[in-house]
């Protein structure tokens, strides 16, 4: 018996996103249920999210955000042999996302599976991506957060329906002869599983927003700090914070307790609203298109979401 051999090290070679036409506003949703602007910003910090139209499912926002990451990466369709596709929104399980995806992208047979690790599902790719390389089980692989949780909501509740939104986000990944995707930390707190629930397909999304509130505060900037003590990174050397945008608070109330205080935060929360497993990626792919962060700095990655499950790396943005 061989074993097959990969590079020294994985990185992200580009970051692609997309986000639905239709703008929802804070007005929008007051026309319709008992809230306001004021309310909703003082909460959250949504200013106004996108969402998908009738026709247009979790597959096409995929797409579309990994055809911009493959092209922004410089690799051709016949570069890449493993696609990996983070969603909790599919309509039905089978079949799977990422094999839709990677023939709809030109992608000839490659391995091809989804995550469902909900909000935490894109750092849980990006690690079996960078896995992957570094073992020699693929040489690129394309990771793609892609979630439609506006067909997962209740519009008349208000505790869901102004948070969720639709967009997608993506990377290509391939070696490198040096780390450019740092280990990762991760676990779960399956004792609170029952925090973030979808009952059935009949059912909605429903949350217990204090509960998951006071886990986020508190639990989480740990598995940060320990994924930058993993890295060899000390916190006041990032040059960006990219946590899963769930809520302006639990973003700022994290940043505030890792100590970096150069790096600059994503609040991409604000005008994309909770994207699950696309938020992450979404946002730092914006963040790289407005030149807010410098190529080859170093960012810290955080998703944290149902299960609840969690997990963070350092990496070398593109």
């Amino acid at each position: 018996m061989r074993l097959s051999h990969g590079a020294p090290g994985a990185k992200v070679l580009a970051f692609g996103g997309y986000q639905p036409a239709e703008v929802v506003t804070n007005d929008d949703l007051a026309a319709r249920l008992d809230t306001n602007d004021e309310w909703i910003q003082s909460r959250v910090g949504i200013k106004e999210r996108r969402i998908a139209g009738p026709q247009e499912s979790e597959i096409d926002l995929a797409v579309q955000a990994g055809g911009k990451a493959l092209a922004a990466s410089g690799l051709s369709a016949e570069d890449i042999d493993l696609v990996i596709v983070a969603t909790c929104t599919l309509e039905a399980q089978i079949p799977n996302a990422a094999a839709r995806v990677a023939h709809r992208l030109g992608i000839d047979a490659p391995g091809a599976f989804d995550v469902n690790a909900a909000c935490a599902g894109f750092c849980y790719g990006l690690a079996a991506a960078s896995d992957a390389v570094r073992a020699g089980s693929a040489t690129n692989v394309l990771v793609v957060g892609s979630e439609k949780l506006s067909q997962w909501v209740d519009w008349n509740d208000r505790t869901t329906a102004v948070i969720f939104a639709d967009g997608a986000g993506a990377a290509v990944v391939g070696p490198s002869d040096t780390p450019g995707i740092g280990p990762v930390a991760w676990g779960s707190a399956g004792d609170k599983a029952e925090a973030i629930t979808v009952r059935g397909r009949a059912s909605f999304l429903e949350q217990e927003g204090q509960t998951v509130f006071r886990w986020a505060t508190t639990a989480l900037h740990p598995v940060a700090l320990l994924a930058c003590e993993r890295a060899g990174v000390d916190p006041a050397d990032l040059a960006a914070f990219v946590p899963h945008q769930a809520n302006l608070r639990i973003v700022e109330a994290i940043a505030r307790k890792i100590g970096a205080d150069k790096a600059v935060v994503a609040r991409d929360i604000t005008l994309a609203g909770n994207t699950s497993a696309a938020s992450i990626p979404l946002a730092l792919s914006r963040m790289i298109e407005r030149g807010e962060v410098p190529s080859g700095g170093l960012a810290l990655l955080l998703g944290f979401g149902a299960g609840l499950t969690y997990a963070s790396q350092v990496i070398e943005i593109p």
